[in-house]
């Protein structure tokens, strides 16, 4: 335990967490206690996902359920009779019930998985109460919040990390495990982003999750309640994370490296619209609802390091799902899109793409080589499982979250930049230094250990 509180104790003079806030509970925790004690705030689809997975752990007591809606509650507390574990303390007592939950001394941690707007207050509420947190994307909604997030987490002494899970996908942590061993040599452009048909996802019939009408907002079911309402209201890259998240593990960023400046375009908006006609008819009264955000959002970042990054957000348009990944350097490149790899005087062909499979394989992150078969089953192709294993083996050994804070609003920050962008014009904007300088001295050790 001893070397563990070192190790944190380095880590927070360097994130600015300061060690003497952490509550007593957390910070002098008994090496034989055998739990992390975690609650829910949103058992939605997505929080149901987390909750499965934290059942089916040894080392995890669940404490605590909280939502709004009867429906999402039933479906958790059938997970729960189904797991064999104990009934935890079930809260069903509107949008502020949460409270009531942040009041249980017994919880160490909490999941959070409700709508993007309720995330900075429930993330701010819960570090005050001491707790540890694992916010699901995206952590603020504008600089301001980010802001708030950051002071925060550094007043408090409270890690706040956003379950990106896209950092621990298989073959991204292969190519992660390429640059660091100087495979592609210098990297010196990146790209990624979210491009996924979610049409059925933003509409739906009211009764199921996905798909079988056009309603949404108060007529819609699961996401199509609130996540629609953005693309109404809003045009941006509304979900950056899952594309700027693994690309700047990889460039270091926030650890001798940072992200300086954006810049945003948008295309017309056009296929919610077309959606909504095919599918509801002419005549439907979704016809008439103007959606702001473009179909394709493009940005383009620049690093203080002078490597950049491009990120596309594409959901509104029929297409096959991809992330777009590229990685290239001065020895070769990797892309997602055609699971291809090009290392020059090392691939079979010159200037001929290689499928990519033999070298990710070779280079298979050492995390994935040893809790593959533990992640087999878990959503998102295994990589839900690392994501949460990462935030509870966090909380057993009372450290930083290996995905922090300055990484959460960092990763944020790129949609209401973007969205100032492109309302001016697709004007240059400046991102903060979320970190206030600390970037230049603090180190990159994600995903180095053998545990998370």
């Amino acid at each position: 335990m001893a070397s563990t509180r070192r190790d944190f104790i380095k880590t927070a003079a360097l994130t600015g967490i300061a060690l003497s806030a952490l509550p007593e509970s957390v910070v002098f925790a008994k090496d034989k206690e055998p739990k992390v004690r975690l609650g829910f705030i949103g058992v939605g689809l997505r929080g149901q996902n987390h909750l499965e997975l934290a059942l089916r752990r040894n080392d995890v007591e669940v404490v605590a359920l909280c939502d709004v809606q009867q429906r999402m509650m039933d479906m958790s507390k059938e997970l729960v009779k189904q797991s064999g574990k104990p009934m935890p303390q079930i809260i069903l007592e509107g949008p502020f019930g949460y409270k009531k939950l942040l009041d249980n001394k017994d919880i160490d941690a909490l999941v959070i998985a409700t709508p993007w707007e309720w995330h900075t207050v429930m993330c701010i509420d819960a570090m005050n109460a001491k707790k540890y947190v694992g916010c699901e994307v995206i952590t603020g909604l504008t600089i301001e919040e980010c802001w708030q997030l950051v002071h925060t987490s550094e007043r408090t002494g409270m890690p706040l990390m956003m379950l990106e899970n896209v950092c621990y996908r298989r073959d991204v942590m292969a190519v992660l495990n390429m640059v660091r061993q100087n495979i592609f040599g210098e990297i010196v452009h990146l790209q990624g982003g979210y491009q996924h048909d979610l049409r059925e996802v933003k509409f739906n019939d009211g009764k199921q999750p996905y798909g079988g009408g056009v309603e949404f907002g108060e007529k819609g079911f699961s996401e199509a309640t609130w996540r629609t309402l953005h693309s109404v209201n809003r045009n941006g890259d509304l979900y950056p994370t899952h594309g700027i998240g693994p690309v700047a593990m990889m460039i270091d960023i926030n650890r001798g490296n940072r992200l300086t400046e954006l810049v945003s375009y948008s295309t017309k908006s056009r296929g919610l619209h077309d959606y909504i006609k095919k599918v509801g008819g002419e005549n439907h009264p979704n016809t008439k609802v103007e959606f702001k955000l473009g179909d394709i959002v493009t940005t383009m970042i620049k690093c203080a390091n002078g490597e950049t990054i491009l990120l596309q957000h594409d959901t509104n348009l029929p297409r096959p799902y991809s992330l777009g990944f590229r990685v290239q350097g001065t020895n070769g490149i990797w892309m997602d899109v055609n699971q291809s790899i090009y290392i020059e005087g090392k691939s079979k062909n010159p200037h001929q793409w290689e499928n990519a499979k033999e070298w990710l394989d070779k280079y298979d992150h050492p995390l994935w080589k040893k809790y593959g078969n533990d992640a087999a089953g878990a959503g998102h192709g295994g990589m839900d499982w690392f994501v949460l294993n990462a935030f509870i083996e966090a909380v057993k050994r009372k450290v930083n979250t290996p995905q922090d804070v300055y990484d959460a609003v960092t990763w944020s920050a790129i949609t209401p930049l973007s969205e100032t962008s492109i309302r001016l014009g697709g004007e240059t904007v400046e991102i903060p230094d979320f970190t206030q300088g600390k970037w230049m001295y603090r180190k990159n050790d994600f995903a180095l250990n053998d545990t998370y």
